[in-house]
């Protein structure tokens, strides 16, 4: 054991170590899918087993075609199963904000999109959705001010919106949004995609792909189409997409449940740096405070860092008002794009990309996966339209 005075960094290192780093979602009843071993032929491959490749496949089964999925680790094991648990509405900026970037016609289609896509959701899994709203309360008072003027861009434009002052503090609440636990949702998706005839493989890293070929280090999948589904890691898969998706880790903790405090809905604060929510057994996930981490935190190494991590102490304790203990503390991968729309591009011919979701993937993901499913199939797809930047 380290002694009490050794140096902070070091007792953290020391003690983290001692800690498991999956997320507080992992509840150890994954199912097992197969490693691809030899060759296989299907109409369209999808490479990553997360939320938005899952949504793909069930929008191709649904439109009749063969599917092969591909994940280099396991079903939900990036970004998709490691996240917040978080389903907001619209793009990563606030609304006001996308407004005056991309135009208030294509920002409120956007965003009208996301709340049927959230709609959807809820009646695919219900059991694990819950949509009690979502609160964004401000830090201080130039936030405080930027809620209200967010709160009239939404109201001019008669999207759902109210103004909150509550024990959380100050700021806004959105009636529409929820949270759900988004490791079991992958689990469930995954489940269904199999028993309508998909052909899942995981551990299934991608040495090569183009079009009609996709190559693993024990196989290959003949197809007529490739979408590759990865978020963070896209430039990984796709080395050209690198200039348009950029890497960020997104870290977070959880602790043992508590009565001391009952958050009735998930909360975005300091201008959503900080994030967190309280599970049905009263234990609290919380993430956040990528701006502490500084540059540190462009990377696609999902590790928890001490001075991210400190910082999720210092507002579990000092803003929630809790001394719990935490049980776990973990990190994923997600994609940003400059313009905070999500990146969805033929990059090879009959290879398709998409990522890049900013930080919100759980609805928008969902819907670029199946957009680009209809648009590989039809060579068009109305759910996109809004989505690519204006020609």
């Amino acid at each position: 054991m380290q002694p009490e005075n050794a140096p902070w960094a070091t007792r953290w290192s020391s003690w983290y170590a001692r800690m498991t780093d999956a997320p507080v979602w992992e509840d150890g009843r994954a199912a097992s899918y197969p490693s691809l071993v030899g060759d296989v032929n299907t109409d369209i491959c999808v490479i990553g087993l997360g939320g938005s490749g899952l949504a793909a496949i069930h929008e191709l089964l649904q439109l009749g075609k063969r599917v092969v999925g591909l994940d280099a680790g396991i079903v939900g094991g990036g970004a998709a199963g490691r996240n917040g648990g978080f389903l907001l509405a619209g793009l990563a900026d606030f609304y006001h904000d996308a407004v005056a970037s991309i135009g208030r016609d294509r920002a409120r289609q956007i965003y009208c999109q996301t709340i049927d896509e959230l709609d959807r959701m809820t009646a695919e899994t219900p059991d694990i959705i819950r949509r009690n709203g979502s609160l964004r309360i401000a830090a201080d008072d130039a936030e405080l001010a930027d809620c209200r003027v967010q709160l009239d861009a939404m109201r001019a434009d008669h999207l759902p919106a109210e103004w909150y002052e509550g024990p959380e503090g100050r700021g806004l609440l959105i009636p529409t949004d929820g949270v759900f636990d988004p490791l079991r949702r992958c689990r469930m998706l995954a489940a269904s995609a199999q028993t309508n005839g998909a052909a899942l493989h995981e551990r299934s890293a991608t040495t090569a792909i183009a079009g009609d070929t996709v190559t693993t280090a024990t196989g290959q999948v003949h197809c007529r189409q490739v979408i590759v589904a990865v978020d963070g890691l896209l430039s990984r898969v796709l080395p050209e997409t690198a200039s348009r998706v950029q890497s960020a880790r997104l870290q977070m903790l959880a602790t043992a449940p508590t009565m001391a405090v009952r958050l009735d809905r998930p909360v975005y604060s300091r201008w959503s740096y900080d994030y967190w929510q309280q599970l049905p057994d009263g234990s609290i996930a919380l993430g956040g405070g990528r701006d502490v981490g500084g540059t540190a935190e462009w990377t696609d190494e999902a590790t928890a860092t001490p001075a991210v991590q400190a910082h999720l102490d210092r507002v579990l304790e000092q803003q929630i008002g809790v001394t719990v203990p935490v049980t776990r503390r973990w990190a994923g991968i997600v994609g940003y794009t400059p313009d905070g729309l999500p990146f969805v591009a033929e990059v090879r011919p009959a290879v398709w990309a998409l990522g890049g979701y900013s930080g919100t993937g759980n609805i928008l993901g969902a819907l670029a996966g199946r957009g680009v499913a209809r648009q590989v199939v039809h060579g068009t797809s109305p759910l996109l339209a809004a989505l690519w930047p204006a020609s």
